[in-house]
């Protein structure tokens, strides 16, 4: 039998992921999207923590793009922001604008990473890379459609 003492238990805290099937189910509907628009990407799913959930890479996409894909979803679940929004975020604050992106690890601030967040909490996050960021965007935001 296991107790659990009080204190020990308010220093912790339980954190919501995203399912292995879900992920699976995001990583479909995107790949579906690159198909449709003829763009073959590299997609990443990750959890909570940024850590890798589900990926595939779809035949021709360049090899590069696994990398990148993998860094937009890491970016986008540890702030809590789609990549996209970084650029307009440090835009104008010289400081922030020279330091973020060589200061902080993978962090990608162009489009095609996006938080998922579910009942007001990030989840996990999606990543994708293979064409112009417009249509990494395109192809991430098919894969979210999923889960809505």
């Amino acid at each position: 039998m296991t107790t659990t003492d009080p204190s020990t238990a308010a220093s912790t805290f339980s954190t919501a992921s995203i399912s292995t099937a879900a992920a699976r189910e995001v990583i479909a509907a995107a790949e579906a999207e690159a198909a449709a628009i003829g763009v073959p990407s590299v997609i990443a799913v990750c959890d909570a923590g940024g850590i890798l959930k589900a990926f595939s890479r779809m035949d021709g996409a360049a090899l590069m793009s696994v990398q990148v894909a993998q860094d937009k979803a890491y970016t986008a679940a540890g702030f809590g922001m789609p990549t996209d929004g970084w650029h307009d975020f440090i835009k104008d604050d010289a400081p922030l604008a020279a330091g973020a992106p060589t200061g902080i690890d993978r962090l990608v601030i162009f489009g095609g990473g996006y938080p998922i967040i579910v009942n007001g909490a990030v989840v996990g996050a999606i990543g994708v890379s293979g064409g112009h960021y417009a249509q990494d965007m395109q192809v991430a935001r098919a894969g979210l459609a999923h889960l809505e």
